[in-house]
């Protein structure tokens, strides 16, 4: 298992809307990241700096890179784009992180 960690950030005022886009996500979503390998997928929010860290677990980069390209994965991207800080491509700004330590 890969274990992925990035940031990103919420456009001010816009956490109570960003949690209910989360809750539920949609099903067609889900679906699409089960199907590529995320079996553990979380995202925490900093309420003091609208600062999101997500933490997924993966089973391969390929399979990972694959979700942007999906047609839901782009229609979700747009429906948030409102949200968050985006690239051109209505994708999230995000800050991958490195792994220093891991305990089992």
């Amino acid at each position: 298992m890969i274990r992925k960690a990035f940031l990103m950030t919420l456009k001010p005022g816009h956490q109570e809307e960003y949690e209910r886009r989360h809750n539920p996500i949609w099903p067609e979503l889900q679906d699409v990241l089960k199907k590529h390998g995320v079996n553990n997928y979380s995202i925490f929010l900093d309420r003091q700096t609208d600062r999101l860290f997500a933490y997924a677990e993966i089973e391969s980069v390929e399979m990972w890179r694959q979700i942007a390209q999906t047609d839901v994965c782009q229609r979700w991207w747009a429906r948030m784009k409102d949200l968050m800080y985006t690239d051109e491509n209505n994708s999230p700004v995000a800050i991958e992180m490195d792994e220093v330590f891991h305990l089992d």
